[in-house]
């Protein structure tokens, strides 16, 4: 999914939302004086979640696909992510406060990759299943330098230890914030990023 793609869109003044139309006023209302703000068929509230979803698109997207990367997504990483905005889009006015919207979305990323590995582990246990080098490498290529260095050390983590790494030291955040993202303790995420730091010095250690 390219960045120019959104599941949301405008058309001839009124919302459509994943196909769907916001609802609106009766038919029968005269809409002949009403100012635009005013106009029947689009609800207010659906057009200030249109407006807040561009705006997490344009600001999160890119920090996203690399958040996705380094746990795991590999090619995956911009449909993920993809399917990370739909997920809060369709959970909007169930949120906290739309502050809350780019926490929820990295939560949502962290969920969808576990689950996207865990399926790989099943499907690699019943055939020889190998990633597609050429598609992996892609995914990789949009990592700064001195990220790729540790890509393939990370991926050799456990799944925790990896999340609250790249959590920790690519996305800045703080301990409170990866315990929400990862929906574990933040007792939790202090073990998960002592040991996978160890893990990933002894990781790198070898490559040298």
């Amino acid at each position: 999914m390219r960045q120019t793609d959104k599941p949301w869109r405008r058309t001839e003044g009124r919302t459509t939302i994943l196909g769907e139309q916001a609802s609106g006023l009766s038919d029968t209302a005269d809409t002949s004086v009403l100012p635009a703000e005013q106009e029947p068929g689009v609800d207010l509230r659906d057009v200030e979640r249109e407006t807040a979803m561009i705006r997490l698109f344009d600001g999160h997207h890119a920090q996203l696909v690399r958040l996705a990367v380094l746990l795991g997504a590999d090619q995956d990483a911009e449909d993920v992510v993809a399917e990370a905005f739909c997920v809060l889009h369709s959970r909007w006015y169930r949120l906290r406060a739309p502050e809350s919207a780019a926490a929820y979305l990295r939560s949502v990323v962290c969920n969808l990759v576990r689950m996207r590995i865990r399926r790989l582990q099943v499907s690699r246990r019943h055939a020889d299943v190998q990633l597609d080098p050429i598609a992996s490498a892609e995914s990789t290529a949009m990592l700064h330098e001195d990220q790729r260095q540790v890509v393939d050390a990370l991926k050799g983590l456990p799944t925790r230890q990896r999340e609250a790494l790249v959590l920790r030291y690519w996305m800045d955040l703080k301990e409170r914030e990866i315990a929400e993202a990862m929906g574990i303790s933040t007792g939790a995420v202090k073990s998960h990023i002592s040991r996978g730091m160890h893990a990933l010095s002894r990781a790198m250690g070898t490559r040298r």
